[in-house]
This record gives C-alpha cells, sequence and structure tokens, in this order.
C-alpha cells in the first residue's frame, strides 16, 4: 500500500490540529484538515481537480453540533464554521491556520452520504465521543466504513484506517449487537415503506415525488398539467394511503422505500414546501 492521503473533518479546532498534527508524523500519511462540511467539500474538488485524491476522510460525528447549539465561545461562533485551510501537503508540518467564514452547515452523517455519492473510492471513518449503536447504523447506511471513539489510540486509529482501505468494516465489538439490531429494524421498516408506496396510484407516484423534491401545490400542478384542487385531492390521497399527516413523513417515508425525487428544471412557477404541511 502506498501513501495514504487523509482529510481530517471536525470543527473543534484543537481537536482536528492534534489529530492532523499526530497523523502526519507517521511516514506513509499525508494529512489534511477542514473545520466544516463545506470546507471539506472544497477540498475534495480540489483534490481531484489535481488528480490527488483523498484515500479516507476522518468525519466528527457531531460536525456542526456545537453551532446548531449555541457556542459560548464568541459572538460569531453562531453564524460562521472555522475553516482549516490550507491542505497539508507531502512534507508540510501539520497545524494548518485556522479562518473563520460563515458556511451552511452540513452535519457528519450528510457530509457521509454525500462522500459516498460523489467520491465513491474515497472511504469514511466517522469519529465519535460516545458510542451510539442508532448512529452508528445510520453512518453504516450513509456509507461509512467504520465507527470509532474518538479516545482510541492512534494506533487503533491506523489500523482502522489501512482496514477500510482493503474494504474492511469496522466497529467497536460493545456496538456490533445494537447496530446489527438497527439495521435489522432499518431494513423492517424499508420493506414497510415499499408496501405502502406500491399502494399509490402511478399519478400518485408521480405526486409524492414532486414532494419529496420540495415542491408545493402549484408548482406539482403546473409540472403535471393538473389543477390545483386535482393536486390537493393527490396529495391528500399519498397522506392516507402512507398512513402519516404531514407533507415532511411522507417525504421520510418515501426516502426509506427508496423513492426519489423528480428531477428538477428552473421555472418561475416553482414554489418550495417549506411547512412541512399541505399548502
Amino acid at each position: 500500500m502506498g501513501r495514504i492521503r487523509v482529510l481530517v473533518v471536525d470543527d473543534h479546532r484543537i481537536f482536528a490540529e492534534s489529530l492532523a498534527a499526530a497523523l502526519a508524523a507517521e511516514p506513509d500519511v499525508d494529512v489534511s484538515a477542514a473545520g466544516s462540511g463545506p470546507a471539506a467539500q472544497r477540498c475534495l474538488e480540489r483534490a481531484v481537480a489535481d488528480n490527488r485524491r483523498y484515500d479516507v476522510l476522518l468525519v466528527d460525528a457531531d460536525l456542526g453540533a456545537v453551532l446548531r447549539a449555541g457556542s459560548p465561545v464568541g459572538a460569531g461562533a453562531l453564524t460562521a464554521v472555522p475553516r482549516l485551510v490550507p491542505e497539508a501537503r507531502q512534507g508540510d508540518h501539520p497545524g494548518p491556520p485556522v479562518a473563520a467564514v460563515p458556511e451552511q452547515l452540513v452535519d457528519g452523517i450528510g457530509l457521509v452520504e454525500r462522500v459516498r455519492s460523489e467520491y465513491p473510492s474515497t472511504r469514511t471513518v466517522v469519529l465519535a465521543e460516545r458510542d451510539d449503536a442508532r448512529r452508528a447504523a445510520r453512518a453504516l447506511q450513509a456509507g461509512a466504513s467504520g465507527w470509532v471513539a474518538k479516545d482510541c489510540s492512534l494506533s487503533r486509529l491506523l489500523a482502522v484506517m489501512r482496514g477500510v482501505l482493503r474494504d474492511e468494516t469496522h466497529l467497536p465489538p460493545a456496538l456490533l449487537t445494537g447496530v446489527l439490531r438497527e439495521l435489522t429494524a432499518a431494513r423492517r421498516h424499508r420493506t414497510e415503506s415499499e408496501r405502502l408506496v406500491e399502494s399509490l396510484t402511478p399519478r400518485e407516484q408521480e405526486v409524492l415525488r414532486c414532494m419529496v423534491a420540495g415542491l408545493g401545490r402549484k408548482a406539482v400542478a403546473e409540472r403535471l398539467f393538473l389543477s390545483p384542487h386535482t393536486v390537493r385531492t393527490h396529495m391528500q390521497n399519498v397522506l392516507g394511503k402512507l398512513g402519516v399527516h404531514s407533507t415532511l413523513a411522507a417525504v421520510a417515508l418515501a426516502r426509506r422505500a427508496g423513492v426519489g425525487p423528480v428531477e428538477l428544471v428552473p421555472s418561475a412557477g416553482d414554489v418550495v414546501e417549506r411547512s412541512g404541511q399541505l399548502s
């Protein structure tokens, strides 16, 4: 195995810089750091442009949580995510400088999902402060290859990194039973969700895909060449057949069943459903 290119993604500056420094001391590891999901995305895009793709992402399970809850550290902490820049390159000293810039929050699981979709050759390992079988199962479903404790030893972390590059999946032994239980339950829920979606008529399924895309009643009517009243009736039928009471719940069920959104074409009449209720 050649050199391993690693990107640490964590909005806790001290932890990220300490981990980057420790990894950079390894002779076969090149490490970079990013302090938010959007900053990580920029690093990934730049690496592709430079033909220097990352092999492993180490992603904080609680990415963005401090800012969502409200940080006591400085007045600007609620509106800006610390961004670690620039990338550490081979031979550089670790501990990249930090600049605070406004960022759109992206959580750890969301970033894992995006990496699996856009960079399938890159492996992700989630770093967690505590064991949580439900969240670990969600991480695996999103595409993570491992879940390890933040306070694990460096040798353990390196073993996990090298293992996921061999297509292994790594979990703490104490989480195995709980994660298997969660994955089994998720599979059962997906099967039930698929059954409910299949009970919809083709037109209702089409309306549901528009709902998944975030379109409101007026936009759906324009897209499907139906009257708003007819669309409202279809939406009510969809909610009734799926056994839910809001658009958000219908969309969540549809996603569990693997229903994707309609392809959006920009239109002046598009209206985004934001309240989660029928308009």
